[in-house]
């Protein structure tokens, strides 16, 4: 890892094994579960090196007190990658994967979990953008395809490594480098899948991943885009003016019934918001 790009993260305070966040602008009272949500990374590669990540990025995977899941990981190919890639890719960006990434899923040769630690509400946005940059750097090292197993969320690398870059650059303030919506909406983007269409509702999964509850807006709305739109507007305001003020403000109700078991890493500690007719 560059050393002038760790002194960078450092000051924008994402070396969360080390330090906290002076606030938490989103509330972290709002959990109501003891359960805390974790990353699990996926990484495919071209063929065994991929087990074994070089120094510089099995330091910054140390350093975020993330781990290798080395029970998990295997030096061959998984056939049942190319259908579970397929159903995660993400569908709301334009060109988010290519025919290359498919191709790259379709022959990889190697797969690499590495997963977080239980991750506190107040932590959240850190811990995303950790993940992100992690990812970044596997790819950057040679990993051909990455997914979020936490939500069940892909992109392909070009997309990945903008999310990086734009979770970089939002870290950059007036007063210096530090955790923002900005940074916050980046990471969200990364890992959390939109819009699951069920019964009744437009879903989102993986909010939690943030430290925020997901967002499940009426089918009778309007479209999935338009969904789509509700759910990014929302965690907006949720991420930059906290949520009890944004439901507050927008006379929104939390709700902790959901579809997932809390052993699921798609279980949300921090609840739902449903968005009806």
């Amino acid at each position: 890892m560059d050393p002038t790009r760790r002194h960078l993260l450092k000051a924008a305070g994402l070396f969360v094994a080390t330090r906290a966040f002076a606030s938490d602008p989103q509330g972290a009272s709002m959990q109501s579960s003891s359960v805390k949500p974790r990353h699990v990374l996926c990484f495919l590669g071209k063929n065994e090196g991929l087990l074994q990540p070089p120094k510089a990025v099995a330091t910054t995977i140390a350093d975020f007190d993330f781990e290798i899941d080395r029970a998990h990981s295997q030096g061959k190919p998984d056939p049942n990658m190319a259908r579970s890639f397929g159903v995660c890719w993400d569908r709301v960006y334009p060109k988010a994967w290519s025919a290359t990434d498919e191709a790259a899923v379709a022959n990889h040769k190697a797969v690499l979990y590495v997963r977080s630690p239980p991750i506190d509400q107040q932590k959240s946005a850190a811990y995303s953008a950790a993940a992100l940059l992690i990812v970044d750097e596997m790819l950057e090292a040679g990993a051909i395809a990455a997914k979020g197993e936490s939500a069940g969320v892909a992109h392909g690398l070009a997309r990945w490594r903008s999310l990086a870059d734009q979770a970089r650059k939002g870290s950059r303030t007036s007063q210096g480098l530090k955790m923002t919506p900005a940074v916050t909406k980046a990471c969200r983007l990364a890992f959390a899948k939109r819009p699951l269409a069920g019964d009744r509702y437009y879903e989102t999964v993986g909010y939690h991943l943030v430290g925020l509850p997901e967002v499940y807006v009426a089918t009778s709305r309007g479209s999935d885009r338009d969904a789509v739109k509700l759910m990014d507007e929302l965690a907006d305001a949720m991420a930059e003016r906290g949520i009890d003020a944004t439901l507050r403000d927008r006379k929104l109700t939390l709700s902790h019934e959901q579809d997932y078991a809390e052993g699921d890493l798609k279980f949300n500690p921090y609840g739902v918001v449903r968005i009806d007719a």
